[in-house]
């Protein structure tokens, strides 16, 4: 069974407070830092225990590209995903191809080493958030829509589940809510014509979002990820939308307005996050546990669509992965290298 709880670990093997812990039925979920990260191998070797203490567990990792990759050393260093949307502007055919291959060699290196999924990609615009930035595809929507769809094709060819990320947007938004309380004051209309197309057009390819930690002040007085309005009313109901929702991070900054690690993971649940994710904090995670250890476990079905497809493959210091893999790798490398 899965728990609706996913939190970390501090080193790159498991300790045995890390074993008791994944053992609690409500833990579902382990999410890997750069600290988690010496080689392909070590991290195979750690999912894999992962594993056998607790053989439903789900395994993840932030492998954006750019500035948000986990795994570096001995991995494919992939470019951050505006590089696309620069090409697209001279070149859309040649960037939507390497945007599908982009996400089928992340996916298919993560997948590798034992992990199900990344939390990618992200589906905000390249507005305001200089926390977003070039995180984000584009600054206009419609090359936003053609390329993550890309993205995501080549994510789902490898195997991976895709989770959208930061539902309905953050990238109109100029704090940075890890650390700041983030507030958008637009109205629902502008919100929905502007930033939140791309999770609507690409809803079909999408297995899971993730909600931003913001406030939409003029639609709901609660962070999206706390928001019943924002996750049953336009997720579930008016969308439609039956994929997982994982909170963001509920230790960062702006969403502490729900109280400590019990209250907000509870908030996050009581809302209709199917799973809330605690990190670098481990008392925090612990606190979080015990505020939803009588909870019901969530939605199993739902979360066992986030399994990926780990192929059974000895793993080395450095990654070799057959012939397709070497030729993809080379040309992302080449394209992140040159700036072609």
């Amino acid at each position: 069974m899965i728990g609706a709880l996913m939190l970390d670990i501090a080193g790159t093997a498991l300790t045995q407070e890390d074993i008791q812990l994944l053992q609690a039925p409500q833990v579902g979920g382990v999410i890997l830092f750069g600290r988690n990260i010496e080689s392909p191998r070590q991290v195979r070797a750690l999912t894999d225990h992962m594993r056998q203490v607790r053989p439903d567990i789900l395994i993840a990792v932030d492998q954006e590209g750019g500035r948000v990759q986990r795994l570096k050393q001995g991995f494919t260093l992939l470019p951050a995903m505006g590089r696309f949307g620069e090409l697209y502007q001279q070149q859309p055919e040649l960037a939507v191809e390497l945007a599908e291959q982009c996400g089928w060699l992340m996916a298919t290196e993560v997948l590798a080493v034992g992990i199900d999924f990344s939390f990618a990609p992200v589906l905000d615009l390249n507005d305001i958030s200089d926390v977003i930035g070039d995180r984000s595809f584009a600054r206009n929507m419609d090359d936003i829509i053609v390329l993550a769809r890309a993205f995501l094709s080549g994510m789902q060819r490898a195997g991976m589940a895709t989770t959208g990320k930061h539902f309905p947007g953050h990238g109109s938004v100029k704090a940075d809510s890890h650390v700041a309380a983030a507030i958008d004051s637009r109205s629902y209309a502008e919100i929905q014509q502007k930033d939140m197309q791309s999770f609507i057009q690409l809803q079909a390819q999408l297995d899971a979002l993730m909600p931003a930690h913001v406030i939409y002040d003029q639609v709901d007085p609660n962070p999206a990820g706390f928001s019943p309005y924002w996750i049953q009313t336009v997720l579930r109901q008016q969308l439609n939308f039956d994929g997982v929702l994982f909170s963001d991070d509920l230790s960062m900054q702006a969403a502490c307005v729900a109280g400590g690690a019990d209250a907000r993971i509870q908030a996050a649940l009581n809302a209709g996050c199917d799973m809330g994710l605690v990190c670098n904090d481990r008392a925090a995670a612990c606190l979080a546990l015990d505020g939803i250890q009588d909870l019901p476990l969530p939605n199993q079905a739902r979360l066992a669509r986030m399994r990926g497809q780990i192929p059974e493959i000895q793993i080395g210091d450095v990654l070799e992965l057959g012939p397709e893999w070497q030729a993809v790798r080379d040309r992302i490398v080449r394209f992140k290298d040159s700036g072609q």
